[in-house]
């Protein structure tokens, strides 16, 4: 059953709705944006995700972020996340048209045994898992709730030379987290990063899901 199918007439009512104050408050509050109409479909999923203008602000996308994005979506390519509510939150649907497999590693025995051993997180080494599985280059990496699991990636990509398609930096928190997200600005991948302690799993599940759509609508 597709997307679409799914909703119901009042569900599909109250989204457009929602969307359309977005559009009228974005435009109030912070008047004309400098966004792509790709990347402000990307935006705004998130502020309908958050409720929260302040992203207008946060988000940052490198040049070829949506174009590789939904790309590597288009072929198939693996989805890598640093928490289960992320996976949990992507869209069933959507995975299904392009046969795309959602990972994450976070609460495996292999990688809570060998976090301790290193004296590190479990985010961090989830995402080193996934590089020695074979499973990053090519692939969407969406973390939305541990810094770690950022500086690991922007780590494994600039000394070990992992090659994902794009990384979805948006993790929320206080420590770590916006030292984080600039260190992720030089990445020499594609990335979507929200600057600032403010994100979240409810942020990253949106900006996949914005290119799930993309990527469906033969867009970006």
């Amino acid at each position: 059953m597709s997307d679409t199918r799914r909703v119901t007439e009042v569900g599909r009512c109250i989204e457009e709705a929602s969307f359309a104050l977005i559009d009228a408050e974005a435009d109030a509050e912070t008047g004309p944006h400098a966004f792509s109409p790709a990347e402000w479909q990307v935006v705004r999923r998130v502020i309908h995700a958050t409720a929260d203008f302040d992203f207008i602000q946060a988000l940052t996308f490198h040049p070829l972020a949506l174009e590789a994005g939904a790309a590597a979506l288009r072929r198939g390519a693996p989805i890598i996340c640093d928490v289960q509510m992320v996976a949990a939150g992507l869209s069933p649907d959507r995975l299904a048209t392009f046969g795309s497999r959602v990972s994450c590693f976070v609460a495996e025995d292999e990688v809570i045994r060998a976090a301790r051993e290193a004296n590190c997180t479990r985010a961090a080494e989830a995402m080193r898992r996934a590089h020695r599985l074979g499973l990053l280059d090519g692939a969407v990496i969406a973390i939305g709730n541990a810094p770690t699991a950022l500086t690991a990636v922007q780590r494994l990509v600039c000394e070990e030379r992992a090659a994902p398609a794009l990384v979805v930096g948006v993790p929320v928190g206080f420590v770590g987290a916006a030292l984080s997200k600039e260190a992720a600005l030089a990445l020499p991948v594609p990335h979507v990063v929200a600057r600032g302690r403010k994100g979240g799993s409810p942020a990253a599940v949106a900006i996949v899901n914005a290119l799930l759509a993309l990527a469906a609508e033969g867009g970006a």
